[in-house]
């Protein structure tokens, strides 16, 4: 099965593209925009600090950044999925560039984190995708955060933020924010991944997608596959994005209600339903009519 499929994303594709108004945060790693199924998107790079400008096409920074960012922007037809190419991404890197060999997964501190959603808010995002892992949390980091958390509040910014991968159960300093939206990693069929990590802020508020063997951009030019949840979040932020621009006068209350409500009633558990995008869409359209 198609993992665009199996969260209603092929229908909603078919629909639209994405508007350029619609624009995404990618706080994740620098993106290789000579990228050939990148050269058509609508990507612009913040510059960040200067430890995350990208030098080193091979890092694991720069591999993590490109594939997320070809889930989202890549050109149809391309071996990513491609879910929302006529958006515009803002890429603001947040990664230190290690080698991919390293075996490492790239994380940020809150600081770094919390000044880069501002930054990215500041230049027009009005969704992000936060596909990260923190290192050295502190009080005063945490803090900070939540600060740039509620400012989106204020903004009416959507953050989707990956569960984690640590197969815990437990939130996280971004997901505990009662405004982030959390996604879990699931298979095709459901399912959450054994590595995922679960818990009742994830179940309540969050989401599942596709997250196994998902085949996106590498940065050097050859496909990329890679299981976690920072694969599965990028799903949700382009539903939305999606969503979003068939419906560009709703605000974000109302598309993140329709996105996370799409299905059947939320239960409490720890495990969240899965993305249904096509569901939110019909959701959004009845709601418009009223």
């Amino acid at each position: 099965m198609n993992p665009l499929d199996a969260v209603g994303l092929i229908p909603l594709m078919e629909h639209t593209t994405g508007r350029p108004e619609i624009v995404i945060g990618l706080l994740d790693g620098p993106v290789a925009t000579t990228h050939p199924d990148l050269l058509s998107a609508n990507l612009h790079q913040l510059a960040g600090s200067k430890e995350s400008t990208s030098t080193q096409v091979s890092s694991s920074a720069c591999l993590h950044g490109t594939f997320v960012a070809g889930i989202l922007g890549a050109q149809r037809g391309s071996s990513a999925p491609a879910i929302c190419p006529g958006c515009t991404l803002v890429v603001r890197p947040i990664f230190l560039e290690t080698s991919a060999a390293s075996g490492q997964m790239p994380s940020a501190t809150t600081e770094t984190l919390a000044a880069a959603i501002i930054e990215t808010m500041e230049a027009g995002a009005r969704i992000l995708n936060l596909s990260v892992a923190l290192a050295q949390p502190s009080t005063r980091g945490e803090g900070a955060l939540e600060e740039a958390l509620d400012y989106a509040v204020s903004r009416g910014v959507i953050p989707v933020a990956a569960a984690g991968n640590q197969g815990t159960l437990g939130s996280t300093a971004i997901t505990r924010h009662p405004w982030v939206l959390p996604v879990v990693a699931c298979d095709l069929h459901g399912r959450p991944l054994h590595t995922s990590n679960l818990g009742h802020s994830l179940g309540r508020r969050g989401l599942m997608a596709p997250g196994e063997d998902i085949t996106s951009l590498g940065s050097h030019g050859s496909p990329l596959t890679f299981s976690g949840t920072s694969a599965a979040t990028p799903f949700v932020t382009g539903a939305i994005a999606l969503l979003w621009s068939a419906f560009p006068a709703a605000s974000a209350a109302e598309v993140q209600y329709a996105v996370t409500h799409a299905s059947t009633p939320r239960r409490s558990t720890v495990v969240p339903p899965l993305l249904n995008a096509w569901g939110a869409y019909h959701r959004m359209k009845a709601s418009v009519r009223r």
